[in-house]
């Protein structure tokens, strides 16, 4: 029988039974289509001997027992791709849970695949199919019924036997330190701080232009604010097409507004067309010298693009080696970086990845180490080279 939780007095009776336990596994459901911030439907917690679904939405239910566990420093919270779990629990407490155990972040660790998906993870270990027929409902609805509960509870039983099958494998091959580096990015409260001027760099744009690029700085922060003031998604504001195109043009009037391709009309003729127009003349008042910086032409001079795709091929030859994902020891601009000898705070020179990654690659870069095809055993190998004083000493 499902424990579903909808009174103060059972979940703090619940939570009591959760003290005792070394880790819990945690799922959130929640809904985001109509508003800026989440909405949390369900909470559903596991352990190695009993498993719960909390009803946040129950009346006059007191979350403040369960909060406590999730900042208990003697109890690891367990979560699959928890970032926006996280960032609801952080937004609702105040605090990152702590300590905590990603599955998806330990999968990728220990050679997985990239962003391996908790349905995909069950079957690798633990070889059950999961009826995923449930993604998709409504779960601010009630009542919710057993084949919905079923499913949500799914989330956090099948997540108590991978997470102690991942830890092992973490273990066994001594990476716990790759995944403690990446843990604390997880659970930097900078990491779910949203600054509304930086918003405007997730927009596709072509522009060069310092002061449109300004303008669309200002709009995008704009938006950005109203949304979480409305709570409201930033899109149903205005989209993204058409602020980039508000930017460009820099309307100083509502007629002129009103000309903006793809602008809606409620928007050209309602209040937003004042917040907007004021925007962009607050805009003008803006000295050069604090105008966005355009970015700079990405494509690589003829030497760093040939650098750049050997560090490629070297960095898919470590990941194979080591069994770890690629994308998670050095991302496309990080190699470009190295490529053009930009190595001032590059990920891939710290920690773990300069241990298995880094310090091969600046030995490519500096000509000690080169990739070379192996005839008999018809693979690619790394074979380090004499530097030149070594050279001419020969």
């Amino acid at each position: 029988m499902i424990h579903l939780i909808e009174t103060t007095p059972d979940l703090q009776e619940f939570c009591t039974c959760l003290k005792q336990q070394p880790f819990i596994t945690v799922d959130l459901e929640f809904l985001r289509e109509k508003t800026y911030y989440a909405e949390l439907c369900l909470i559903q917690v596991g352990t190695t001997e009993r498993a719960a679904i909390i009803d946040p939405l129950a009346p006059n239910l007191d979350l403040s027992s369960f909060f406590e566990i999730l900042n208990a420093p003697e109890i690891v919270k367990v979560f699959h791709s928890g970032r926006q779990d996280i960032e609801i629990l952080y937004k609702l407490t105040g605090k990152i849970p702590a300590p905590v155990f990603d599955t998806q972040l330990a999968a990728m660790v220990c050679g997985y695949g990239e962003s391996v998906g908790y349905e995909s993870l069950v079957k690798s270990i633990l070889k059950i199919e999961l009826d995923k027929s449930c993604r998709c409902s409504n779960w601010s609805l009630r009542p919710l019924d057993g084949k919905q509960l079923k499913y949500a509870l799914a989330d956090v039983t099948h997540l108590v036997h991978v997470y102690a099958h991942l830890k092992e494998e973490l273990a066994k091959s001594k990476r716990e330190h790759w995944f403690d580096a990446e843990t604390a990015l997880l659970c930097s409260p900078d990491t779910y701080h949203i600054d509304p001027f930086e918003a405007w760099h997730k927009i596709k744009h072509r522009s060069h232009n310092a002061y449109m690029l300004t303008v669309l700085r200002e709009l995008a922060a704009w938006r950005e604010l109203r949304a979480q003031k409305k709570n409201t998604p930033r899109q149903s504001i205005i989209k993204d097409d058409c602020l980039v195109n508000i930017a460009a043009i820099c309307p100083h009037t509502g007629e002129e507004l009103a000309q903006i391709r793809n602008i809606r009309k409620d928007v050209a003729s309602g209040k937003l067309a004042g917040e907007i127009l004021d925007v962009i003349a607050a805009c003008e008042k803006i000295t050069p010298e604090n105008y966005v910086t355009p970015p700079k032409e990405k494509s690589l001079s003829a030497g760093a693009q040939a650098l750049y795709e050997l560090l490629k091929l070297l960095l898919k030859i470590r990941s194979q080696e080591k069994g770890v994902v690629a994308k998670l020891i050095a991302s496309d601009d990080e190699l470009k970086a190295l490529a053009t000898f930009k190595d001032k705070n590059n990920p891939v020179l710290k920690d773990w990845r300069l241990e298995i990654f880094g310090q091969d690659a600046l030995e490519l870069r500096n000509g000690n180490l080169s990739i070379c095809f192996n005839p008999q055993t018809r693979s690619i190998a790394l074979k380090k080279t004499a530097s030149e004083n070594e050279a001419v000493k020969n």
